[in-house]
Parts: C-alpha cells; structure tokens; sequence
C-alpha cells in the first residue's frame, strides 16, 4: 500500500512544483521582459509625467473639476464614469449596467417606465420639471427615488420643482449644453452622457471634444483654430485602422493646452 501511495504522491507532487514555477514564475518572467524590452511605456502603466510629476496615465481618464466637483471650464471634460464612490476609481472598474428602461438611466418616460405618486403606472411625469420633463426625483440625502410610494419625502428646489438626479441621460444632456453654452435641441454626443463599460475609458469622440473646443477657446483666450489644431493632434485612430471609433485623449489634450501658457 506504502508503495502504491509513493508511486501516485511522488509524481503528483513533483507535478505540482514544476507547474507552480513554470505558471507562477518563468511564465510572469516572460511576459514581463518582452513588454519591457517591447513596450516599456505600456508595460509600466503609460504613466504621464509634467515637471517631474506623474499627473496620470495615458490610458486611465481622469476627472478635471474643482473640490466641489464642477467641471473646470478651462479644461476639456471626460465621459461620466461609472466606478462608485470615486469617479475613474481605477480599482473599481466597472459600468453601471442598468437597462436601457431604467429610470435611474432614462428617466422616468411615460408611456414606458412613467409612475405616479403612488408608484402605479402613470400616462405622465409627475415629477417633471420645465427643463426636464423625464426627471427622476431624489430624497432629501440625494438618493434617486424609482419606486415612489405613499409618505415619501422629496428634495425640492426653492421655487418649489423636484431636484432630478444629476445621473440621468437627460439631466447630463441638460448640464453638457449649459456647460458649453449650447441651444436647448442641440444634439449631444452619446459618450458625452454615458459612461464607458469599463468606467475608466481616457477618451471621447472627436464629436464631442468638437463641441467643447468654442468654451476652451473663450475661457483660455484662445483663437478656435489653435485648439481645433490640438483636438486633430491628439486624436488616436481605430485599432488596426479599423476596430473602434477614433478618439481624443482628454488628459494629453488638456496638458498641451497647459503647456501653450507656460
């Protein structure tokens, strides 16, 4: 018995050993020398550095806002991110992945995912707001509200309209114009008002950025060629030429705009 064990332990373990080296070490060995012989940069976290400072990473979007978390209007805007608490947090990567009737998305619509005061299905909006008619309300601690019921209490604004949850489509659309200083039916971007399914993506389209580039301009006392130049010189084509939809590295774009004043 003794015997038989050896025979089935031994190699077993000696199996065990070489896997865990070859997976565990050579192979992590390997892959780190080609990308550091290769693709260095890459390989090291596409880190970009101003002054000596590492200021983020090329493939990581970032947020440019103040400490109260309004968007900086001298600076280009990312897509919304999806990673909670933290926007670009890059350890909780992820997308919010609602469908595409939630209210906590859309908004509440009627005819679709609409609902009166007391939660039953509603023709209208109840909550609906001059500027929003598809506002989702919130509670008084900011939460949105997709499932009202009797007694419920509301965060409302002084002139007496429900405060919509900032997080929806339409109230992005709504902010994404006022920001840019856009009509009320201009189209926007979709990536403008949605969030990366990775939360984390460092680009947007060259629609959108093409839309900010007028309050850069005006808010930097640039002419608009000089930061439709940039837009151009910091766009990335489609993977091998054809996967994808080319894009503007937000953080390269707003960092030449910076160097242009120093």
């Amino acid at each position: 018995m003794f015997q038989t064990l050896r025979r089935q332990l031994l190699p077993s373990l000696i199996l065990t050993v070489i896997v865990a080296v070859v997976v565990g070490a050579i192979y992590p060995l390997v892959l780190y020398g080609i990308g550091q012989l290769g693709w260095k940069h890459k390989a090291d976290g596409s880190f970009i550095t101003r002054d000596g400072v590492t200021v983020g990473a090329a493939n990581i979007g970032q947020a440019f806002s103040d400490k109260s978390g309004n968007p900086l209007t001298q600076y280009f805007q990312p897509r919304p991110s999806a990673t909670s608490p933290t926007a670009y947090d890059a350890s909780a990567s992820g997308a919010s992945n609602l469908g595409p009737g939630d209210p906590r998305l859309v908004g509440f619509i009627p005819g679709l995912n609409a609902v009166g005061l007391d939660g039953s299905p509603s023709k209208t909006n109840p909550f609906a707001t001059s500027a929003d008619p598809y506002c989702v309300p919130t509670d008084p601690n900011g939460n949105p509200v997709i499932a009202p019921s009797a007694g419920q209490k509301y965060a409302k604004n002084p002139d007496g309209s429900y405060v919509c949850d900032p997080n929806t489509v339409a109230e992005r659309a709504l902010a994404y114009r006022r920001l840019n200083n856009l009509g009320p039916n201009t189209p926007v971007p979709v990536d403008a008002v949605t969030a990366s399914g990775s939360g984390l993506d460092p680009g947007i389209s060259i629609a959108n950025a093409d839309l900010q580039a007028d309050r850069v301009a005006q808010v930097r006392n640039l002419p608009v060629g000089t930061v439709m130049s940039l837009i151009k010189q910091y766009t990335i084509g489609r993977s091998l030429g054809v996967l994808g939809e080319p894009t503007v590295n937000v953080l390269e774009l707003n960092l030449a705009l910076d160097r242009l004043r120093s």
